[in-house]
């Protein structure tokens, strides 16, 4: 499930003006190595002449998640001929999943149809309800199959064609192969899990309550698991305990004393992709609300009647459940699976990418979200070609002077340097080349080869993979859609990257990705949140600034409104405890 949306920006520096494209920035090979640029795109003001474009080139998005809403939401419907094809008619607000499992928010108040998104729109933009099954990139086509029942005289599967591919489908959940996960636990990933969760936690309770029921039967209903220690498996512990101790203790007072929450982590922690500190905040405030958080524990069955795990100090053991919620990351949907086999990629665990967001091995298709990763370029895959750029005299050696000259192209193609010199707390990469050397000696200094190369040697150690957030699927559609939006249509290729006349050229700088933080709701009304600079947060306070940053990045102030409201309502007259 997308975490952490917070704050992400809404106006990405991914370009710079210039008044032609004839001046270009030069910085580093895509692949292969050797010198490649970017141009800069025209003045805002020179607008397109509709009158005389051609037939607009169709852009066809697959998903109206993060990732897909964002691009629909910037991308220039007047420019391109936008579809959609998506089995969701709606975009949902995931972060809140958790919520909607106890009713402390209502399901209808964190989704919002795709079709009032795009009407927004100057251009017109057509949906399709329908799945994707197959991706075609030779001829250009997908094939996809309705998600309503077609009449007896209507088709079934339709095909559209595309001039270019976005692809935003999200993933599916990751079970790892265990036995009886499928058949017998719930996942949190769309609303109708999150409403499924929510009746089955009260019908364990009325099951629990039935007069003819024994005490260990009881005990069995009443013990909820759940598998995975992420900020999805903590935020509905948290959310599940508070439904518990806030509203069932009044409605269910003779069996409030059997229930049991237990959080199955199979690492040491809880939380571990955030600061350490946080994971420990989080680990004692489950110890005090007798929330159990069982670490070092692999699920490797699951059955109707009971959980079986295993740790390397227990061993094997086994515990009965009423109701079990995994969540416990994220694997790739088959159709993608299937597409990567046809390019080339099917050694991979997910879609790659290049730094602009094309799928590597294949022309006019993008991938956005968690369906995709970005395979960054390495330092040393390209070091030579950097060394002859730089040595523009061809001496063999580069002076500082050189060396300055292309630091910002170095910084651009690859980011890990930078973030390389952070850890060494160094502010330049010129005290990664000339280590140790006073100030007045290095202006003289002269670096070969050989001691350029051991200098990077280890600058690719910091090369990570993006997380699977809704804040780095948003910021890749938005992105994306700018590349597309700053190309005219009547060109050959209105893509970014954009290949121009010399091979290897690209129009726009990579993406990168700006993390703005992430909070993790504990319950009780604290939650702990991890900012920029090292900031960490926890308590009262920091859940305040939670409701205001969530509420603040709803897509709608419809669906704003109704989250605050739901809010409101939870305090004033508790949650709902319906079964429906």
């Amino acid at each position: 499930m997308r975490r952490s949306v917070l704050l992400f920006d809404g106006a990405l520096q991914a370009f710079r003006r210039s008044p032609t494209y004839s001046q270009l920035l030069i910085f580093f090979a895509v692949s292969g190595g050797g010198l490649v640029a970017y141009a800069d795109g025209k003045s805002e003001n020179e607008e397109l002449n509709l009158s005389q474009m051609p037939a607009r080139k169709k852009v066809v998005v697959l998903g109206t998640g993060w990732a897909g809403t964002s691009f629909l939401k910037n991308i220039d419907s007047v420019t391109y001929d936008v579809q959609v094809v998506s089995p969701r008619n709606y975009f949902t607000f995931t972060p809140l999943l958790p919520s909607v499992t106890c009713g402390t928010v209502e399901a209808r108040s964190i989704v919002e149809p795709i079709r009032k998104i795009i009407k927004k729109k100057k251009g017109e933009i057509k949906f399709w309800d329908g799945e994707c099954l197959k991706i075609d990139p030779v001829n250009k086509q997908i094939h996809c199959l309705p998600c309503v029942v077609p009449n007896s005289d209507g088709g079934g599967e339709f095909i559209i064609g595309y001039d270019y591919l976005v692809i935003a489908v999200g993933a599916r959940v990751n079970t790892f192969n265990t036995p009886g996960v499928l058949e017998h636990c719930h996942f949190l990933k769309e609303v109708e899990d999150a409403q499924n969760i929510r009746k089955d936690v009260m019908l364990c309770f009325e099951r629990a309550n039935l007069p003819n029921i024994d005490e260990k039967e009881r005990e069995k209903d009443l013990h909820f698991v759940i598998v995975g220690g992420g900020p999805t498996g903590v935020e509905f512990a948290a959310e599940l305990h508070d439904f518990i101790t806030e509203d069932l203790a009044e409605l269910y007072p003779k069996i409030k004393d059997l229930v049991k929450i237990s959080l199955i982590q199979s690492g040491e922690h809880i939380l571990n992709m955030f600061d350490e500190r946080i994971g420990n905040f989080a680990e004692k405030k489950f110890q005090r609300d007798g929330i159990e958080v069982k670490t070092g524990f692999r699920v490797v069955k699951v059955s109707d009647k009971a959980i079986t795990m295993k740790s390397k100090s227990v061993g094997e053991v086994s515990e009965s459940y009423g109701m079990a919620v995994w969540s416990t990351g994220i694997a790739t949907r088959p159709v993608i699976l299937d597409f990567m086999k046809q390019i080339g990629q099917a050694n991979r665990r997910v879609l790659a990418t290049n730094e602009w967001l094309r799928v590597c091995g294949c022309q006019d298709v993008y991938a956005l979200g968690d369906c995709a990763t970005i395979d960054q370029r390495k330092v040393m895959e390209d070091i030579s070609a950097i060394f002859r750029v730089a040595d523009k005299d061809n001496s063999g050696t580069l002076t500082v002077k050189e060396i300055q000259d292309v630091l910002e192209d170095i910084y651009v193609r690859y980011p890990q340097v930078e973030l390389y010199l952070k850890t060494k707390q160094m502010s330049d990469v010129l005290d990664l080349l000339i280590d140790g050397k006073a100030d007045a000696a290095k202006a003289s200094i002269e670096i070969n080869i050989e001691e350029f190369k051991k200098a990077l040697a280890n600058v690719d150690s910091q090369v990570k993979t993006l997380p699977a957030t809704a804040q780095v699927a948003a910021q890749q559609g938005h992105y994306l859609a700018q590349c597309f939006n700053k190309i005219k249509a009547c060109e050959d290729n209105p893509e970014g990257p954009l290949r121009m006349t010399e091979p290897g050229r690209h129009r726009f700088k990579p993406f990168r990705y700006k993390h703005f933080g992430q909070f993790a709701p504990l319950g009780g009304e604290q939650a702990a949140a991890q900012l920029p600079g090292d900031w960490i947060s926890t308590g009262h306070s920091t859940q305040w600034l939670w409701y205001s940053v969530y509420a603040s990045k709803q897509v709608s102030w419809r669906t704003r409104v109704l989250v605050v409201s739901d809010w409101l309502k939870r305090a004033i007259f508790g949650r709902d405890s319906s079964c429906i």
